[in-house]
């Protein structure tokens, strides 16, 4: 999927001595306009960077990491782009699309909905790991060396990634993911509405069953808060764990004792996974 469609500059402040812009674009995948951002080390002012490709979490857009996260100076240092999709289509006005939190609007849940009305616009996984991609490396200084990490719905997303699609990517990483959405409330409403009652549709969108089935295998770092008020309920690490021991699958899991769900959690171990992800782009 090659778009050819124009960026358009909608925000820039400096930052460690890069860039943190916001951009708006038509996308032709999810059939609206969207909004992404992205930090440009200064680097990229010289050549193209490798990035990290960020995805957020549930009522997220494309401003939570950059303002909360505070990783654009590691960055800057190790000569990493940082990219920032929205979490959802934006300025469709489906029915019942902003009536709740987790689902609709703010919630694409990084899926390819294939039940009505949704079909016609949440095709969150094509644009994160096609369209969009393809717009920025093709416009921006920007190379097709990619990591990929996100928080929570966006650990999600970040998990699919690299168990789908393997080959596009050099690294995995994730905060508190939600690990096994088939099995949780925020998954099965989600799934249910994108992708249809039959629960056999949602394995392929679910990291504890994918990690059973794929050949390629990308080492997982993954961050957990054990005070996290979802941990037990909604985010399921343990599955996870269980399905990587059962099929070899290279993971690091952190509980992290006395940190919680929210963005002072993810910045405080954000440069961790900064470096996880230099070393598998040759930056260190």
């Amino acid at each position: 999927m090659r778009s050819d469609s124009a960026l358009e500059l909608v925000a820039e402040n400096r930052s460690s001595e890069g860039w943190v812009r916001r951009y708006r674009h038509h996308s032709e995948c999810l059939n609206c306009e969207m909004t992404f951002g992205i930090f440009l080390p200064p680097q990229a002012e010289e050549q193209a960077v490798p990035a990290l490709w960020w995805l957020s979490g549930l009522t997220c857009t494309d401003e939570n990491f950059m303002q909360k996260a505070g990783a654009q100076k590691l960055a800057a240092e190790l000569g990493l782009a940082i990219i920032c999709p929205d979490t959802s289509p934006r300025g469709t006005d489906l029915p019942g699309e902003h009536e709740h939190w987790d689902f609709g609007s703010g919630a694409g849940f990084y899926v390819n909905a294939t039940e009505a009305p949704w079909r016609e616009h949440y095709q969150m996984y094509d644009y994160v790991t096609r369209e969009l991609p393809d717009l920025v490396e093709a416009q921006l200084p920007v190379s097709d060396q990619r990591a990929v990490s996100g928080h929570s719905m966006g650990g999600h997303g970040a998990l699919l990634c690299a168990l789908r699609d393997p080959e596009r990517y050099q690294s995995v990483s994730a905060f508190a993911p939600i690990c096994h959405p088939s099995e949780c409330q925020w998954g099965i409403k989600a799934f249910s509405h994108y992708l249809g009652e039959d629960r056999n549709d949602w394995a392929a969108w679910d990291a504890t069953q994918l990690v059973t089935q794929v050949t390629t295998q990308l080492p997982i770092l993954i961050d957990q808060g054990a005070e996290d008020e979802f941990l037990g309920d909604q985010l399921k690490p343990g599955s996870l764990e269980q399905a990587c021991i059962c099929t070899h699958h290279p993971l690091e899991i952190h509980l992290r004792e006395g940190y919680d769900h929210s963005y002072f959690f993810v910045a405080s171990f954000i440069d961790d996974h900064l470096r996880h992800h230099a070393r598998a782009l040759g930056l260190l």
